[in-house]
């Protein structure tokens, strides 16, 4: 199916062609990839570790399962994940990401783990290969969450599962206008000190507000194909596990 000349996506609060997003998406996480662990500290104060500890035990990795961690890039979500047995493969579209996260598995000698630069949207597996995949502050990036999500079924087992790990929109009365505030005038002054980089953070942030509210995604899940499919809101939605299964 060709795409329509006029077609638009978000980037941030802008609507801009496909192709144009998959480049400025991509030059984003190649001037963030050596401090995005640090910038993840700094804008989450530190929660963020809670939040990925919390996101792998509702994966639920057993020893031996053939994992896909989709945008892994620095291994946050693919080291907790080996360390309980499983096999993981590293999958990102950013190869700046990526050898960050070489280079932190090769600093904490954690062995076994698979790297690869894929694309989301065209990944190069088979169908029916991995027992689970899992995707963590990565899919409001895709360019067509759609594909990605078609993707995900198509090279899943029969039985495999799937998980996400994302920012959404908090619905407790009160936190949600101090967080907007907090992270549009103060998220982009972090970024511009610690990573010399005030302008792809606020895209960061901006993305969050474009990307679909938890009962919509939810709905592109199961459309994709999925089943039993749930939305675990954390903080109130501020950030959210959302699951599906392929039977």
């Amino acid at each position: 199916m060709t795409q329509h000349a006029d077609e638009q996506v978000s980037f941030g609060y802008e609507d801009v062609a496909p192709e144009e997003k998959t480049r400025r998406v991509g030059a984003v996480f190649s001037n963030v990839a050596a401090k995005y662990d640090v910038m993840n500290d700094a804008m989450s104060g530190g929660m963020h570790r809670l939040w990925k500890d919390r996101f792998v035990r509702r994966v639920k990795p057993q020893p031996g399962e053939a994992i896909l961690d989709m945008a892994g890039g620095t291994g946050d979500i693919a080291f907790r994940m080996a360390a309980r047995g499983a096999e993981v493969t590293v999958a990102d579209i950013n190869q700046e990401m990526l050898d960050v996260g070489i280079e932190r598995a090769m600093e904490r000698g954690i062995d076994g783990l698979s790297w690869s630069r894929q694309n989301a949207e065209e990944l190069t597996y088979p169908s029916r290969l991995f027992d689970a995949y899992t995707i963590a502050f990565g899919i409001r990036n895709v360019t067509h969450i759609d594909k990605a999500l078609a993707e995900a079924y198509r090279v899943l087992k029969h039985g495999g599962r799937f998980f996400c790990l994302e920012f959404s929109t908090t619905e407790w009365p009160g936190f949600r206008e101090v967080y907007d505030a907090y992270s549009h005038k103060l998220v982009p002054q972090l970024g511009k000190l610690i990573a010399g980089d005030s302008e792809s953070y606020r895209y960061l942030i901006e993305s969050i507000r474009r990307f679909p509210p938890m009962p919509e995604f939810e709905a592109m899940i199961r459309d994709a194909g999925f089943t039993r499919t749930r939305v675990e809101p954390i903080m109130g939605g501020l950030v959210a596990i959302h699951s599906g299964w392929k039977v």
